[in-house]
């Protein structure tokens, strides 16, 4: 057994099931001891894409997604997609070879300094230099990707010591559970009092909730103590729109804060909230909020993010505490609209279709009664992403992904491709505009091979539509932001998938159930017009 085949008896022993990439000569090694394992290779098209399908699958899953590169250009090109899981906090483990050891003190072919590279993007770095640390470094990785706050880590097998011979007792490092402490007793009585005395509290609800697995007792939590609940963008479905307590998504559209009732509100409990979701100078600029921090980790440093109590440890637990512990003897006020209300607001934000082009508002309301509850919406970046966020109506965590910590273009298509090798029999929608769908386009040929039968709607506008909105009401003119595109819909059927279009909006829901039904992959080609947003209206 050489140091490659204990690399790979150490992913199997993580219980990886995929890895993603494109191999190269410095890791022949790696791939053929991939071959007889139960690690199945995925083969991409691009080793960006390979990094977004680890992310994916890796806040899908909350185990460690793998992606593989050689080294130079194949491992600067995964940056992206680990530098995304870094801020998405999505764990992901990297893997890159590297030219023999004897050469990288010296200028060499392909050679660039990755561990470098990597670093300011990952949670923890290492090279393998001898097969004996293998276990040990592999361990690490996964540990720390998966350990709270997740995110990307990276291990580097340089070419030599990938054919090194192990010792045949080595073995790899069992997996141990990480969980984070039980929450004090004196941090949960305090934070108790101080909801006892709100009379317009708020709860903030973002990612690490979902992460957790705690949207059943945020629920439970906010409906019993009738305390509203908004949402980050990637906490969507943290708690059911259906809930009574079920507010807006904020940390999008302008003023958002104001919408949810922030500007009203006497106390702000965040319960999983990441700064990199939604700035709190956005929603606290005076940074006199009186605010509570429920979440795994002590909460992160800000002028603008005082809070008054930490209550550190599971998230779950941590609300099963307080749960306990807040006794409901005020009759609340709400600073924040009704959910009633606020439905009734959105709908009179819908807009109608015009005789060609669809209102984005409007399909993404509709899409909701297309889609079944346990369907997964993958959203890729761009002005979609907006009205994706405040019009998409979310029942239950895990059912739509969006990235909004690094906020990559191109990550949708590659990640349907991901989720729907976890779960073959559940539909996976992704909702991409045209210029990030077409960063991604080639991994169509992937979706086509790997059978991956993924629904890709793209809205197309010709153009970046958020950065001209941005132009336009900064400046009153647009520069780089338009472009043409081809005949997506024959795009597609050249890459053997099938090809729709949307030529009257009458078509779009007949169009749309064909594609859900369909056993390969498929593309929605949706004409749109962005012409009614805040960001022309004045509210920026």
């Amino acid at each position: 057994m050489n140091a490659a085949q204990l690399l790979v008896s150490c992913l199997e022993s993580e219980g990886v099931r995929f890895a993603f990439g494109i191999p190269g000569e410095e890791n022949l090694e790696l791939m053929d001891a991939l071959r007889g394992s139960s690690v199945r290779f995925v083969l991409t098209r691009h080793e960006g894409a390979a990094a977004f399908m680890a992310d994916v699958y890796g806040r899908l899953s909350g185990r460690a997604g793998v992606c593989l590169a050689t080294l130079g250009p194949g491992a600067t090109n995964l940056v992206t997609g680990v530098a995304d899981a870094f801020l998405d906090r999505a764990p992901l483990v990297a893997i890159t070879a590297q030219a023999n050891l004897s050469k990288i003190h010296r200028e060499s072919h392909q050679y660039v300094d990755i561990l470098q590279l990597f670093g300011p993007i990952t949670k923890w770095n290492a090279r393998v230099e001898s097969p004996d640390v293998v276990p040990e470094i592999v361990r690490k990785a996964f540990k720390l990707a998966e350990a709270e706050k997740p995110g990307s880590t990276h291990v580097e097998l340089p070419e030599n010591v990938a054919e090194e011979e192990a010792d045949p007792d080595q073995k790899p490092l069992p997996r141990e559970p990480v969980s984070a402490p039980t929450p004090a007793r004196a941090s949960v009585e305090q934070a108790a009092l101080l909801i006892e005395k709100a009379v317009r509290p708020v709860i903030l609800a973002g990612n690490g909730v979902i992460r957790n697995g705690s949207s059943a007792e945020l629920t439970q939590f906010a409906e019993r103590l009738q305390i509203p609940v908004v949402t980050t963008v990637m906490g969507k479905g943290a708690i059911p729109w259906t809930s009574p307590m079920s507010l807006v998504t904020i940390g999008i559209l302008p003023r958002d804060h104001e919408l949810a009732g922030f500007d009203d509100s006497d106390l702000v409990i965040c319960i999983g909230y990441d700064f990199v979701e939604y700035d709190p100078r956005s929603w606290n600029p005076q940074g006199d909020r009186r605010v509570v921090h429920v979440d795994a980790l002590p909460a992160e440093i800000s002028a603008h993010y005082l809070p008054e109590v930490e209550v550190i440890g599971e998230i779950r637990e941590s609300l099963q505490a307080l749960g306990q512990r807040v006794r409901t003897t005020r009759t609340p006020v709400r600073s924040a609209p009704s959910p009633a209300a606020i439905k009734r607001r959105l709908e009179s934000e819908l807009g109608e279709h015009g005789e060609r082009l669809l209102n984005p508002q409007k399909v993404l309301w509709d899409l909701r009664e297309i889609l079944e509850p346990d369907d997964l919406l993958i959203s890729d970046v761009g002005a979609h992403k907006l009205w994706l966020s405040r019009f998409f109506r979310v029942v239950k965590p895990k059912t739509i992904i969006i990235s909004n910590g690094l906020s990559p273009m191109g990550i949708a298509l590659p990640g349907g491709i991901a989720a729907k090798l976890m779960e073959p029999d559940r539909r996976v929608v992704t909702l991409s505009g045209d210029g990030g769908f077409l960063m991604s386009v080639h991994e169509l040929e992937t979706a086509k091979r790997e059978n991956a039968a993924t629904v890709n709607i793209v809205f197309r506008d010709g153009g970046l539509g958020s950065i001209r909105w941005k132009q336009l009401a900064k400046f009153k003119r647009t520069v780089g932001t338009e472009f043409g595109n081809p005949d997506l819909s024959d795009l597609a059927k050249a890459f053997g998938v099938r090809g729709f279009r949307v030529d009257h909006p009458s078509g779009l829901n007949s169009i749309l159930g064909e594609a859900l039904e369909s056993k390969v992959p498929s593309l929605v080609d949706v004409p749109v017009d962005y012409g009614n947003n805040p960001f022309l209206a004045g509210e920026h």
